[in-house]
């Protein structure tokens, strides 16, 4: 049966992931009504050129294997999903307030499982892979962020990209499509909004699943049971979602004023549009990424207020002031011993980890048609809530 040649079609990229994979059990279907959306927005609204298009096509197709590739080994394994992803430690916040930092010191300490970027990219290895060894997974990952720093240079300062560090589940949650990932990439307001007006259950359910697939994968290369440590800012528009997929979860929220923030992130997804259209809209990135978290941050406040115990607040400035101060605070919430290893371990990862090492990310608030009493304005109950004034 002829298939339509259109790289961004719905029928194509299905077709050619169960091509590639030589399967075609998705598992459950809940990832086809936000895919449909999200494919056609890429083709009317996101003003995509050649490259944007056929790399938007190539990650779609790359999610789809990869979902008929871990579905494959839950077929196989059964056992896996009764992996218990328990009381996991979640590090959460506006972007830009310390969360990468913070995440990969502490993942530093080996008694923390952490998704690895070309894990989070990659959930499944190649299905004759027997565990031992480099990750075939590892090259492919190495691969795609040079792509990515050769097409933008400017990315490298905005971001620390390391395929074998630790990274947000984002991408994770991406798999299923109930995702912000694709608005970084480009201006897809009917996607966004559909995501954002639909039930995200699904997606938060295909996450946990993941998890239990990574996790079962660390057991087999040798890996002990050990406690998860997450990190997503994303997680702040779905803090019940989160609280309630991880029962148990300790999370961690990480603070710094909107006013510098807010900016830094704008700057790093306009540098993501810049990969994928040549009319890239400084302005739409400012608004689409403003509204979703000022919305988010008041939401949050309501949910945290009623889970009090659950929170443990870290203020951005504590962090570069008194570090160590701030750790064990954290160990001290999440009920675990801030050990003379763990703190040899985190003083190395800073040793070779200085922000001074990466070029100066450069943004302007005029840049984004942002003024500060604009966003004083949008995060005023956030500001109010955490004393930035």
């Amino acid at each position: 049966m002829a298939v339509s040649a259109s790289p961004l079609g719905l029928e194509y990229v299905i077709t050619t992931a169960k091509q590639r994979t030589g399967l075609s059990d998705f598992g459950d279907d809940s990832f086809r009504a936000p895919l449909k959306i999200l494919l056609e927005a890429l083709v009317e609204q996101a003003d995509l050129n050649e490259a944007g298009t056929q790399g938007q096509s190539a990650r779609i197709i790359e999610i789809l294997c990869q979902r008929l590739l871990v579905q494959n080994f839950f077929n196989k394994y059964p056992e896996i999903l009764t992996e218990e992803i328990l009381n996991p430690v979640v590090i959460v916040g506006l972007p830009r307030t310390g969360t990468t930092m913070l995440h990969r010191a502490l993942g530093s300490d080996q008694r923390f499982y952490t998704s690895r970027w070309f894990e989070t990219r990659f959930p499944s290895p190649p299905t004759d892979w027997d565990f031992t060894g480099e990750d075939p997974r590892l090259s492919v990952a190495k691969a795609e962020i040079r792509g990515m720093l050769d097409a933008n240079p400017d990315l490298a300062a905005m971001h620390p990209f390391d395929a074998e560090a630790a990274d947000e589940e984002i991408m994770l949650l991406e798999q299923s499509f109930y995702s912000s990932v694709p608005e970084a990439f480009c201006n897809i307001p009917d996607y966004a909004n559909w995501v954002d007006s639909h039930d995200n259950t699904p997606g938060y359910q295909y996450l946990y699943r993941v998890l239990q697939f990574l996790q079962w994968q660390k057991k087999r290369k040798g890996q002990g049971v050990r406690r998860w440590l997450l990190k997503a800012p994303h997680h702040v528009h779905h803090l019940d979602l989160l609280l309630e997929t991880f029962p148990g979860a300790k999370v961690v929220q990480t603070h710094r004023d909107p006013l510098e923030t807010m900016p830094s992130f704008t700057s790093l997804n306009y540098g993501l549009w810049k990969l994928n259209t040549d009319n890239p809209d400084a302005q739409a990135v400012a608004d689409i990424w403003c509204t979703k978290f000022s919305r988010s941050m008041r939401r949050a406040i309501g949910i945290r207020d009623q889970h009090p115990d659950y929170f443990l607040d870290v203020s951005y400035k504590d962090t570069t002031r008194n570090a160590d101060g701030v750790l064990e605070s954290i160990y001290k919430f999440i009920d675990m011993e801030f050990t003379d290893k763990a703190k040899a371990s985190i003083e190395e990862w800073r040793d070779k980890n200085r922000r001074d090492d990466r070029a100066v990310h450069e943004y302007s608030l005029e840049q984004f048609g942002y003024t500060e009493d604009f966003l004083k304005a949008e995060f005023k109950e956030y500001r109010d809530r955490y004393g930035f004034e």
